[in-house]
């Protein structure tokens, strides 16, 4: 199966995404969910929930296959973290 391929530009992806997240998607997940993926179909507002990237994103994919997806970790700024944690004691 091919992936699909890019409707938007980097910058209006990543705005059609958030959007919809917040607008839409946020109220109906955010609910004993943090800390699990929500895979966003930013063209319908479809969406999967699932404790990774990749399940999310498969499972969305089978229902949509030309679904342009957006990533959100529920209850988090960032899907991904970079950088050393740092200890809440800060030590």
């Amino acid at each position: 199966m091919q992936a699909p391929q890019p409707r938007y530009s980097k910058e209006e992806h990543a705005r059609r995404g958030t959007e919809m997240y917040e607008t839409r998607v946020r109220p109906q997940v955010e609910a004993g969910n943090k800390g699990k993926i929500v895979a966003i179909d930013v063209d319908t507002g479809e969406y999967e929930v699932a404790q990774d990237t990749l399940t999310a994103s498969q499972r969305l994919l089978a229902r949509l296959p030309d679904a342009q997806i957006w990533c959100v970790r529920i209850g988090y700024r960032a899907v991904h973290r970079y950088g050393p944690r740092v200890a809440a004691n800060g030590a």
